[in-house]
């Protein structure tokens, strides 16, 4: 039954088709389209520092060439630090061939293809959230913000027990989902997890339904939130 379950909403699989490679440019805003490509990680150069601006400590650690590999480790494993800085050394290291710790849940990103555009929402594991509306707009929330923080840690739970039941993608980062389908990616410690089905079926379905449910709970708060701003 469980791999039915995987199978039906494409969690973990591979697909042959050839899709254009990431970044990708869903909105008619570009600087929209800029955080949107940030959230998932993929992108290492997009962290680099500003021309002719000095490296933070962060940036100091993972972009040093050759690489130091325990500082990136400490990087990585540090509660302290952003989910998504986090990531990025976790994605490093298996690019140097380091073994890393499997399932370690560092962000999620909800997308939902609606009829005027992609609707993305994405929360860290340091608290830091942000919200895509399929307009342009957006609402950022750095850091721990008391007001979503239950509703951020929901999310994050829910999806830490779907990511125990599932394995990494075996695929790169796909073109956003079409209108219709809601698509959940994770990002973890050894790599992209998720997957994708139409919005009924993924609310539906016993292993992502929690995940939705919590996604949809800190949407409402993020955009009354955001509203009164």
């Amino acid at each position: 039954m469980l791999r039915k379950l995987i199978a039906a909403l494409g969690f973990g699989t591979a697909v042959t088709l050839a899709v254009a490679a990431p970044p990708y440019s869903p909105y008619s805003d570009s600087a929209a389209n800029d955080i949107y490509n940030l959230l998932f990680c993929d992108l290492a150069a997009s962290f680099q520092p500003s021309s002719g601006q000095p490296p933070t400590d962060w940036q100091a650690v993972l972009f040093k060439e050759p690489a130091d590999v325990a500082a990136l480790t400490a990087l990585a494993s540090s509660s302290t630090t952003e989910g998504r800085v986090r990531v990025l050394a976790y994605n490093r290291l298996r690019a140097l061939g380091i073994a890393v710790p499997k399932g370690i849940l560092l962000g999620v990103v909800v997308e939902v293809g609606l009829d005027g555009g992609l609707d993305t929402l994405a929360a860290f594991v340091d608290g830091g959230v942000r919200y895509i509306n399929q307009t342009g707009k957006m609402v950022i929330f750095e850091g721990a913000v008391a007001d979503i923080q239950p509703l951020v840690k929901n999310l994050i739970q829910s999806s830490t027990t779907l990511v125990a039941r599932l394995s990494p993608s075996q695929r790169g980062r796909q073109p956003p989902p079409p209108k219709g389908n809601l698509r959940l990616t994770f990002l973890v410690s050894d790599g992209f997890y998720g997957g994708e089905g139409s919005f009924g079926a993924m609310q539906r379905n016993e292993m992502s339904a929690p995940v939705v449910a919590s996604a949809q709970n800190l949407l409402l708060k993020v955009v009354e939130l955001g509203t009164a701003r």
